[in-house]
């Protein structure tokens, strides 16, 4: 396994796993806490539609669904405020209508374009120098941001209608908050996929969510959990060659079935029913 190190594909691949993992575990605290995890799901498959108008249009694939999933994510945020429409409605809507607006181009693309199919199912193994200083850049930029509206993220997280009377621009950073989940999205689809990146941000943050109820040392443990499923998909992905989305993912949900069921919540709850009985 150490030999593959060796390999300037496999680096690269390590870094940008790493980088990936990372910042999906701490966005991904603010989307399960939030109750966000369709929204995530909505904006990765508009990332679709972007892709495809990429490939179409000879742009880098990556700047077209940057915009696309930007543009999307704030169209859900402006449709749904004032619960004009249900949340659930407005991603639903443009989950359709984004991955069939993405399916039309294709029609469009001359001959089969296997790249396509990197973005939907992912390939870190295939990741080049643009990608990997691609996710330094982002992951640096979401963190920053991330740092700069830490209260206040934390404040809207858990008490939206509060901040709002303290004076927060709740509108402002809500939308600053579906921009950030756009472009880690974005920057996450080369791992493991348009089909699977929003669980490689929910996933690690829930499994997390079971072992503390503490918010900093959920992040801490979503990220090491974040990271640790990014690793050993990718070593196995290699070693066994199997699609590295479907490795990461799947490492991760065997993760959080574990943390579910050694949770320390469930244990106290269970010494308190025999005790009861």
């Amino acid at each position: 396994m150490i030999d593959l190190l060796h390999y300037s594909f496999m680096q690269r691949a390590l870094l940008v796993s790493t980088v990936t993992g990372i910042l999906c575990a701490v966005i991904g605290v603010y989307v399960v806490l939030r109750g966000m995890a369709f929204i995530g799901a909505g904006i990765s498959h508009a990332s679709f539609g972007g892709v495809a108008l990429g490939f179409l249009t000879g742009i880098n694939p990556f700047f077209t669904a940057v915009i696309f999933c930007i543009l999307t994510a704030w169209g859900i945020g402006i449709i749904s405020e004032k619960n004009r429409v249900r949340e659930d409605t407005a991603v639903g809507i443009f989950f359709a209508s984004t991955m069939a607006f993405g399916v039309l181009l294709i029609g469009f693309i001359k001959g089969y374009n296997v790249d396509i199919f990197g973005y939907i199912f992912g390939n870190i193994l295939a990741v080049t120098n643009f990608d990997v200083w691609v996710s330094v850049i982002l992951s640096a930029l979401v963190i920053l941001i991330i740092m700069i509206f830490f209260k206040e993220f934390l404040f809207i997280t858990f008490d939206m209608e509060m901040a709002r009377v303290a004076g927060l621009p709740v509108r402002l950073l809500n939308f600053v908050m579906l921009t950030l989940v756009a472009l880690v999205i974005v920057m996450s689809i080369k791992t493991v996929g348009i089909v699977l990146v929003s669980a490689l941000i929910v996933t690690p943050a829930a499994a997390a969510f079971q072992l503390t109820d503490k918010f900093k040392r959920m992040m801490l443990l979503s990220i090491i959990l974040g990271v640790l499923s990014s690793w050993i998909g990718l070593f196995l992905s290699a070693l066994l060659n199997i699609a590295s989305g479907a490795a990461i993912v799947l490492t991760a949900t065997l993760i959080f079935f574990v943390c579910f069921f050694c949770s320390p919540q469930r244990r106290a709850l269970k010494r308190r029913i025999k005790k009861s009985l």
